[in-house]
């Protein structure tokens, strides 16, 4: 029998004393838990340049790792683009691990104590969100419920559900797959010590002071300070960022690690928000019609990360009659990727989409949760959505080349380099949404394949056509917490790939 870690146990006696009925539910999903937690770190080790693994042996029928201390971990063959929980257990030596938390342990890397008590909480997390989502089946009709559709979190991460810091009482109150309600409140804070880009609107004023909208964990937890109740509103998959009824949507700073990051809301995102959302409105225009991006319609701080608020248009704002705008998440809730021809179609519009930006100069961090799909009543896909502009990369090089006048912006968003606005796209378009849309190897190569011939040529899609797939690295980020900033792995191109299958 299974013995939990205390991460389950913890979370197993919250819920009996706060939701009892779900008990049952969730015992059920821990070993599901387990296995999906389990199937994301194999394909992190299979796949990422972790300085204690030594080398990588293919078999007939499975894939050895060998570590620098002279012992082997033995799984299966690891696709580095599938979303099936594949991985039920593999061996270290001659001893079985089902459980990655204990499998971390047992590799006995720095750093790792700290990372399987991540991976603890990921799997006792997701089996809650597993036990407690019950999502009709039927396409939903507001933007919310197409979020809340997505339960197990980022679909490469073995921190797909990790939320330390948030309680049982905290994830069924906050965490979207929950269906909840979320009271958020506002902060008055004077104007004179604000930072304010956009417009900043009118109900959101008091005087001489701003309203700034707060999250309930966020001004109970962190800013420990009284607030009031403004309004109540849908969480939708980042948790932070709330759709209000029939209005925008809400980004709050919420200074918990979620996944992997602390989401808070930096001076320059605030500073920068503004600027940037009229540059890409004007960019999105030369995409003849493809592509809409978001508009962010005031932001304010109080130039501390943890108070502080975008309000961002809707992406519904951009649904004609019978149309729906489904984040891409989302769409493995429903029957449209199992349809090759389909994935083709979703394959080329976003491609076309992110090369002829790219080209222009503008690198989209296209993953599921900022990239968006516009669906036909009869589910054709037939444009794109973009919001959050807070991680893109932009190249004055390119846009100069194209005769377009780069932004006066300055910092961490404005690069050169060939090589970091390639991986920012691709590592989040196609190792990320597309892949996690099409759920194989095998799936991806078939859609790559029938939508590369119609692409435009370029050396960026001949990069990605002739060489490996950039992805973030994970796994190797979480084990190197002195390394600021991305890592990154080379994943295997599928369209080079026979069968799926890596054989590093």
């Amino acid at each position: 029998m299974h013995r939990p870690t205390t991460a389950e146990a913890e979370i197993a006696e919250e819920l009996a004393a706060v939701r009892p009925g779900l008990l049952p539910r969730y015992a059920a999903e821990l070993p599901g838990a387990r296995a999906a937690v389990l199937t994301r770190l194999w394909r992190a080790l299979a796949h990422e340049p972790l300085p204690w693994l030594t080398g990588r042996t293919p078999g007939a029928y499975s894939l050895a790792l060998r570590l620098a201390d002279g012992r082997t971990l033995y799984g299966p063959h690891a696709d580095p683009y599938a979303t099936s929980a594949y991985v039920i257990a593999v061996r270290l030596d001659r001893e079985r691990h089902d459980d990655p938390a204990r499998l971390m342990t047992a590799l006995g890397v720095p750093h790792g104590s700290a990372f399987a008590a991540e991976l603890a909480h990921s799997v006792a997390s997701l089996a809650l969100s597993r036990a407690g989502a019950d999502h009709p089946k039927e396409w939903p009709e507001q933007d919310w419920a197409w979020e809340q559709r997505v339960v197990d979190g980022h679909p490469f991460h073995p921190n797909c559900r990790s939320r330390p810091g948030f309680s049982v009482a905290d994830q069924l109150a906050y965490g979207p797959e929950h269906g909840p309600v979320v009271e958020l409140g506002t902060v008055p804070v004077p104007a004179a010590d604000c930072l304010v880009s956009g417009d900043w609107p009118a109900e959101l004023r008091s005087g001489d002071r701003l309203l700034v909208p707060v999250h309930p964990w966020q001004a109970t937890h962190v800013l420990n300070r009284p607030y009031d109740t403004w309004q109540r509103a849908r969480p939708l998959m980042s948790l932070r960022t709330l759709a209000l009824p029939g209005g925008p949507h809400v980004k709050t700073a919420l200074s918990a690690r979620l996944t992997s990051s602390v989401r808070d809301i930096s001076a320059y995102s605030v500073r920068v928000a503004a600027p940037l959302s009229d540059f890409a409105e004007d960019l999105a225009a030369r995409t003849e019609g493809l592509l809409h991006i978001t508009r962010t319609l005031g932001a304010v701080t109080d130039r501390s990360p943890d108070l502080a608020a975008l309000l961002r248009e809707s992406p519904q704002a951009y649904a004609a009659p019978g149309e729906r705008v489904v984040p891409v998440a989302a769409l493995a809730t429903t029957a449209l990727p199992d349809s090759p021809d389909w994935l083709a179609a979703f394959t080329r519009l976003t491609l076309t989409v992110g090369l002829r930006l790219l080209d222009l100069g503008v690198a989209l961090e296209a993953h599921g949760q900022n990239l968006l799909v516009v669906l036909s009543a009869e589910g054709t896909p037939v444009r794109l959505v973009y919001r959050d502009l807070a991680d893109i990369r932009i190249s004055p090089a390119r846009l100069a080349r194209h005769g377009i006048t780069p932004p006066a912006l300055t910092g961490r968003l404005i690069t050169d380099d060939e090589t970091a606005l390639r991986r920012k796209l691709f590592g989040s378009l196609v190792a990320g949404a597309l892949a996690a849309t099409a759920g194989s190897g095998p799936a991806l190569a078939g859609a790559l394949t029938a939508a590369v011939p119609h692409l435009p040529p370029g050396p960026d899609l001949t990069s990605l056509c002739n060489g490996p797939v950039p992805a973030k690295a994970l796994t190797l980020m979480r084990l190197s917490p002195r390394t600021p900033g991305d890592q990154w792995t080379a994943l295997p191109n599928p369209l080079v790939l026979k069968c799926g299958l890596s054989d590093q």
